[in-house]
Order: structure tokens, then C-alpha cells, then sequence
């Protein structure tokens, strides 16, 4: 059958898991722990940022902390594209997670060591082991099915509940060590959980068969030698752009943070013209690409909003909402447990509707409903910032409210994402097209970084009410035009 797996590549025949083959459960488990390290640390990331200096936090202002927060998980999002290149040409996507898992460690036990300097330094290798593991990870579940099947849709919503089964440990556990007894013990928490989750991995690599053993294109002689000496000039050039800097005395966390947000986006158009002008696509393959611009500019306006809820809405819970239950204050980043239970819940449910609707609801209609359904949900925050007005503490079901919309676009939009990534991606862009679709999570949230720093001088009501109005409008754009881009996608459904 025409754009199947290829055999080489299945896993050996067994056991299944949840009724979909037994790899599954391998990686579901590994991107598991990887997002409990994930959203462990960043619960109480911009809490630490902010917290006073008296209080052993960095003493950051919000608007600072909330752009260096945008600009990390754009950062983590960004490097999936060279992660996916190195698997693709070098190492192959199962060394790939492999070797992301084991810097993602590394990265949260640097920053569990209790000085200024190594919130950064952690972050940075995070950053990088993100980027090898992330893309990869999610590559190896889509050569467990075949490209147009309707169970493909099932299978990731199933590994989606794994993300969102770490996510919502996570913050339950760093939450409480981090904001009640100290910050770095918290993001040791993470390194722990990412340790479960490299070891995890390889006692059930025997489940993957041949799934990501090689590269998919892998380059050889000469163009090897040609391509990493390419890499070294530029991180020598990333090494001398820093020195620059720092002699300069420009080398603070706002300049930084403005340069990387906006390589961020320039390294996304480049990108995508860079595929669009390859000759060597098929007509079918372009006209899926052109598709796939128009659904990645709504998965960032998505997540530009969405990612939000680790900087913005989560300083309004630790500053605007009544935590008290019983006479014991529980911690603001606990409310970060909300989103990810109630994807735990409703993921199933979205799975068993998209395998019942088949191909009758277009993936850009699903698009639009979760755009639709994130504007909303920043329209009720709005209500929620005006019965803050004035100092009042507000219930924090205002927050659970708002996160329960936002589920429910999210469920419309990630894991179809994830899935019509595979599906479009040209055969010689494999594992890059999923690097291509986290850029869309980058672009986002660098662009978030920036405007949220609007909340700091905007008021409340008006900035959550104009961006929220703005989603749903898009939302509804994308319903109108929905039929054009289903043709793009030239018989993909």
C-alpha cells in the first residue's frame, strides 16, 4: 500500500498495547518521564524568575520573566528542526531520543544545583536534548501505522495521554518542593524524572524492532565531512555573536531573549522556503506543503496564546486568586496540574470521536474549532482579570474553567497536528517536518514572549479580551477557507 511504514521499520508482532502494537507503550512511557521533567520544571519556572532575591529567587520583573519563559520553550521547539536533521542524516531517531534523554538529565540536575547561574546554564542544555528527543520521539510513532490509516489518529492521541500524564504528576511534586521548601530542589525533581525515563527507554528498545535504528537519508563520505564541518562554523559564530555581545556590555537577558525570538521566526520562513523551492518534491508533495503553511500559521497563533499559562495566567494564580483550602495555601504552580488531567481525561474521548467521524470533519476544520475554542477561553480569563480589579482574590475555578476550554481546542488541534505532519511530510523530509511542526509551538511562543509582555502595562480585562477576540476571529477565517486547503492537501485527509 502506497505510503505505508516500511517493513523494515515495524516492530515485531505481540503483545499490544491498548490495542495498537507494543512499541507504543515503550514510547508512550519514555515521553512520559520526559514531560514530567518538561513541565515539572517550567510549573515553577517563572515563579522562581520572579520570586525576590530575599526568597532565593532570581528577582527578575514579570515582564522579563514572562519573555524569558516564551523564549525557552521557543528555544526547546526550535532545536527540533536540527534534532530531526540529525536523525534523518546522521544518527537515526533511535539514538536520537536516546541521546536527548540523557542532556535533558543533565540539564535539570545543573539547575538543581542551588546558584544564580545555573537556572541558565540547565535551561541551555535542556534546550538541546529537547531538540534531539521531541521530534524523533514522535516520528517512531508514526511509522507504527500506515499513513492514511484512521487508527494513526487514535494511536497518537493515546501517546498525547502520555505527554499529559507527566505533565499533570509533574507540577504536583516540583510544585510543592520548589514554592515550599526551596526552588532547586524542585528542578531536581525533574532530573529524577527524566533518569526513569532514559532507562525506561532502553529496557524496552527491544520492543521497536527496527523503528529509527538508521537515518532516513543518511549522509555519507564527503557530504558528511561537508555538512559537520558546516555545523562547527556555526557554532562558532553563534560562540562569536556572544562574545560580541558580552564585550559590547549588551550581553543581558532582554537582549538575548529579543535575538533569539526573532531568529525564531527568521529561521522559520527560511525554512520553509528552503522546502518549497526543493526541486526534487513531487507535484503533490508542493501542494501538501502549501497546505501545511496555512495549518502551521494557525498551530502558532494556537500556541501563542495556549503557552501562555506558564508565565501570564500562572502569575495570576500565585497573585490574583484564593489558594486557601482548609487554612493550607497550596501552590500556585499546582493549578498547572488542571490542563493535563483533564487531556488524561478527554483524549480517549477525542480519539474514539475522530475514529468515529473518520475523514467527514477536514483537518483544517479541527484547526479552526481549536482556535475557536482558545479565544474563548481567553475572553472568560478577561472576566476573571475584571473581578480581580481592585485586589480582589478571585476563585481559582475561574482558572480551571479557562484551562477546560482550552483542552478542549487543544484536543482539536496537537494531536491531529502531529498526525497530518506525518502525513504531508515529503518522504526526504521525514523527521525535519515534525522539527517543521514544533517550529509552529517556537514561533508561537517567542512571539508570546514578547507580547506578554503587554500584560505589565496593558490592563488585565483589555489584554486577555483583545487577544482572545483575535483567536476567534482567525478561528473563523480558517472555516471559511477550510475546502481550499483540503484540496492543497492533494488526497491526505
Amino acid at each position: 500500500m502506497a505510503g505505508d511504514a516500511p517493513v523494515a521499520n515495524r516492530p515485531p508482532a505481540g503483545r499490544t498495547f491498548f490495542g495498537h502494537p507494543r512499541a507504543l507503550a515503550t514510547l508512550f512511557l519514555t515521553e512520559m518521564w520526559e514531560r514530567f521533567s518538561f513541565y515539572g520544571m517550567r510549573a515553577i519556572l517563572v515563579l522562581y524568575l520572579t520570586a525576590e532575591l530575599a526568597d532565593d529567587g532570581l528577582g527578575l520583573a514579570e515582564s522579563t520573566a514572562n519573555a524569558v519563559y516564551g523564549t525557552y520553550n521557543a528555544m526547546v521547539y526550535l532545536m527540533a528542526l536540527p534534532g530531526g536533521w540529525v536523525a534523518d542524516r546522521l544518527i537515526g531517531a533511535r539514538r536520537s531520543v536516546l541521546w536527548g534523554g540523557v542532556v535533558i538529565a543533565a540539564g535539570h540536575y545543573v539547575m538543581a544545583v542551588p546558584a544564580r547561574w545555573s537556572v541558565f546554564a540547565g535551561m541551555t542544555l535542556i534546550v538541546f536534548g529537547t531538540g534531539l528527543l521531541k521530534p524523533n520521539i514522535s516520528t517512531m510513532v508514526g511509522d507504527l501505522y500506515d499513513r492514511d490509516s484512521p487508527r494513526r489518529d487514535a494511536g497518537f492521541s493515546i501517546f498525547y495521554m502520555g505527554i499529559n500524564l507527566g505533565a499533570f504528576i509533574a507540577p504536583l511534586i516540583t510544585g510543592f518542593l520548589g514554592e515550599k521548601i526551596n526552588w532547586h530542589l524542585g528542578f531536581g525533581a525533574a532530573a529524577v524524572g527524566m533518569t526513569f525515563g532514559v532507562l525506561q527507554y532502553v529496557l524496552g528498545g527491544r520492543n521497536l524492532g527496527e523503528a529509527g535504528a538508521r537515518p532516513a537519508d543518511p549522509l555519507l563520505g564527503a557530504d558528511r565531512r561537508r555538512a559537520l564541518t558546516r555545523v562547527g562554523l556555526a557554532a562558532a559564530a553563534v560562540l562569536v555573536v556572544v562574545v560580541v555581545l558580552a564585550v559590547a556590555g549588551l550581553f543581558t537577558v532582554d537582549t538575548v531573549v529579543n535575538l533569539l525570538a526573532a531568529v525564531t521566526v527568521l529561521v522559520t520562513i527560511g525554512y520553509f522556503a528552503r522546502i518549497m523551492l526543493d526541486r526534487e518534491l513531487s507535484v503533490a508533495e508542493r501542494s501538501r506543503m502549501k497546505a501545511y503553511v496555512w495549518l502551521f500559521v494557525f498551530a502558532a497563533a494556537f500556541w501563542l496564546i495556549y503557552d501562555q499559562a506558564g508565565s501570564v495566567l500562572n502569575l495570576f494564580a500565585a497573585e490574583r486568586t484564593d489558594r486557601n483550602v482548609a487554612g493550607f495555601t497550596f501552590p500556585a504552580s499546582w493549578l498547572q496540574s488542571v490542563n493535563p488531567i483533564l487531556i488524561i481525561i478527554g483524549a480517549p474521548l477525542f480519539a474514539l470521536l475522530w475514529l468515529r467521524l473518520g475523514h467527514r470533519v477536514s483537518t483544517p476544520v479541527k484547526f479552526a474549532v481549536g482556535l475557536v475554542l482558545n479565544g474563548l477561553s481567553f475572553v472568560l480569563m478577561a472576566a476573571a482579570a475584571r473581578a480581580a480589579v481592585g485586589g480582589d482574590l478571585v476563585s481559582p475555578w475561574w482558572l480551571v474553567a479557562v484551562y477546560a476550554i482550552q483542552v478542549a481546542g487543544e484536543l482539536s488541534l496537537s494531536p491531529v497536528g502531529l498526525s497530518a505532519t506525518t502525513k504531508l511530510a515529503p518522504v526526504k523530509y521525514a523527521s525535519q517536518m515534525m522539527g517543521l511542526w514544533f517550529l509552529a509551538t517556537a514561533v508561537g511562543d517567542a512571539i508570546g514572549g514578547q507580547v506578554a509582555r503587554l500584560a505589565d502595562t496593558w490592563s488585565e480585562p483589555v489584554y486577555f479580551l483583545t487577544f482572545g477576540l483575535a483567536s476567534v476571529a482567525l478561528g473563523l477565517g480558517a472555516v471559511m477557507f477550510a475546502r481550499q486547503i483540503r484540496d492543497l492537501m492533494a488526497g491526505i485527509h
